[in-house]
């Protein structure tokens, strides 16, 4: 049985909006692209058509990830979401206790992982180490350049 993948409402409207797009917009613009290569003549030395091919393939393979993604995707219920401790969705701003670089970080699954917004992914070393932490601990959490001692300051949602 597949693994399921937890997502957000948004989430999981741009995996359908991307699916959509590829589906009614790049599949056709890709067979139209080999229709004219075809018609160029011998396919053996039409690197035209031998490159339309490839992209069509690469496509479908992109077609069917996302197809899987969509099917195996359950929504997370963000009005449930308890702030007690630091959960996935939550909203938590950390304090680096050397540094006193104060961050905020929301923890997404990994398809929704975006660092400008905010948002690291669940499976990261920072959010492994904050998970199930409370208002007030210090998280120690070994990062590629070492550990680092964060104090978590808030828990929103």
């Amino acid at each position: 049985m597949s693994e399921v993948l937890h997502v957000t409402e948004e989430g999981l409207q741009k995996m359908k909006e991307e699916l959509e797009q590829l589906r009614t917009v790049e599949r056709p613009m890709i067979s139209r692209l080999i229709a004219d290569a075809r018609d160029k003549g011998d396919l053996s030395e039409n690197a035209e058509y031998a490159a339309a091919k490839e992209a069509q393939g690469m496509l479908e393979m992109k077609i069917s990830r996302l197809d899987d993604l969509i099917a195996r995707s359950r929504v997370i219920d963000e009005s449930r979401i308890d702030t007690s401790t630091v959960r996935i969705l939550n909203k938590v701003k950390i304090r680096n206790k050397a540094s006193k670089t104060v961050m905020e970080y929301q923890l997404v699954p990994e398809s929704e992982a975006n660092l400008k917004q905010g948002k690291i992914a669940i499976s990261s070393p920072i959010a492994q180490g904050l998970i199930g932490k409370k208002v007030g601990d210090v998280a120690q959490i070994t990062v590629p350049s070492g550990v680092i001692l964060f104090e978590i300051i808030s828990i929103s949602s």
